[in-house]
Formats: C-alpha cells, structure tokens, sequence
C-alpha cells in the first residue's frame, strides 16, 4: 500500500477551516475508501499486545461505522449509476482539480491499476479528462468536465442526506471535535505507514 506524503497528501488531511457538510461527507468517503480494515489490522495486533477494552470496543466501532457509511453511500450512488470508489474520485477532484493520477492514487490510498479503471470509466462517461502536464510530457494531469458539475451536485445532496442521518443528535461543536479527532487518527496511522515503507526499503535496499 502506497503512502504519499506530498503537500497535496498533506493538505488532504488537515481541516483547519470552517467544518461544512461538504466538508465531513469528503472526509468520511475519504476514511471509508482507506481505513475500513482498522479493526481487522489491530484485532491480529492483540495477539501480540493485548488491547485495552475501550481501544478495542472503538476499533470494532470505527469498522462498523465505516461499513455502515459504505453501505449508505454505495445505495446512493446507485440511483445515479454511480459507484462509491467513482464518487470518492469526482469529489476529491472537485477540491484538488489537477491533481496527478499517482498523487490523487495516494489521496485515496488506492492502487494505481484500481484508480486507472475507475478514471478510464469516468473518462468514458465524459466526466473527467486527462489533460498534458506542461511540465512532464510522460504525465497527465485529471480535471473535471462541465457534465461532471451537476452530478456532483446532486451526489453532494444526498451525501449531505447520509451525513444528516449518521450526526443526528450532534451538534456542530461535537462534529468539529469528532472530525479533529479522526484526523489525528488518520495521521498517526499514515505515520506509521510511512515508517514501516521506510524501514522496508532500508531493508531490502
């Protein structure tokens, strides 16, 4: 699994603005495409260190919460014929239009082969094109087309539907705090990544 840790990758995780709606359906799509084996990765952990039962009662509750998110967006993906992995990728191009197909790959925290299918179908579907990067003539860079606007639009809406449904009874200070503390989550797991590539690489290097 591919970790980036370019500026892009960075800035992808930090929400240092005002918390919107937008903003936490991007995040949980974002979260469900790249951590949803959490629970899986630490339950083989506590074999070895055995966890606490609050840290493991919350690791199976990230799990279930991101399924259950799965589950809600792949329904309402469906009714536009959309999948959740397409959706992931239009609504993260709507925030970082121009991105690098290796750099958007690390975004999603996706394979390269996977990401390629998923564009090669959006490109079919005359929602994103691949443009020459001026800089590298090898590379392309991945921009939304206008058809792609009102879809996005729509696919917001019902994004903001799932969200309504999944903070029902939270206030906006308590989704602030909640999507701060998910973001140290992510960070201190993209961190750990990050070493064990390295050491790696060392390695067998």
């Amino acid at each position: 699994m591919s970790v980036g840790n370019d500026s892009e990758t960075n800035q992808a995780i930090r929400y240092d603005g005002p918390i919107t709606k937008t903003r936490v359906v991007a995040f949980a799509l974002n979260w469900v495409l790249a951590y949803y084996k959490l629970a899986y990765y630490l339950t083989g952990m506590q074999k070895s260190m055995p966890m606490k039962p609050a840290t493991r009662e919350l690791a199976f509750t990230l799990n279930d919460v991101a399924r259950l998110l799965r589950t809600s967006a792949d329904q309402k993906a469906a009714e536009f014929g959309m999948s959740r992995a397409k959706w992931a990728v239009l609504a993260r191009l709507d925030r970082f239009e121009g991105l690098k197909q290796a750099e958007l790959a690390d975004m999603l925290d996706l394979q390269p082969i996977t990401l390629t299918r998923l564009l090669d179908g959006l490109c079919e579907n005359g929602l994103i094109e691949r443009r020459p990067d001026p800089d590298d003539r090898r590379a392309k860079r991945l921009f939304l087309t206008p058809a792609a606007r009102p879809l996005l639009e729509r696919l917001s809406i019902l994004g903001g539907e799932i969200m309504d449904t999944a903070l029902a009874g939270l206030d906006e200070s308590r989704v602030a705090t909640l999507l701060a503390d998910l973001c140290v989550i992510k960070e201190n797991l993209r961190r750990s990544a990050q070493r064990r590539e390295a050491e790696a690489e060392r390695h067998h290097g």
